[in-house]
């Protein structure tokens, strides 16, 4: 879950403080949004979190394609 007072960094934050704001995205999951003149720019995310979302993508749209093909079927 993001945290809005945690998540939100500026990008010159994050530039001078990269080992300790990666140190956190590894310790909570989260990602972190990065932003530039005071406007959301970059979202960084460690890896393992980044594989799981992607996975979780991957299982949604498989029962998204699945649900379209049975209401296809249903319909002839």
């Amino acid at each position: 879950m993001f945290n809005i007072a945690e998540d939100i960094c500026s990008m010159t934050e994050f530039k001078r403080r990269s080992s300790s704001v990666i140190s956190r995205l590894r310790g909570t999951g989260r990602a972190v949004v990065l932003t530039t003149n005071g406007k959301a720019d970059v979202v960084v995310q460690d890896a393992a979190s980044y594989q799981k979302l992607l996975d979780r993508l991957q299982a949604y749209e498989s029962v998204q394609t699945g649900s379209k093909k049975e209401n296809a079927r249903s319909t002839l």
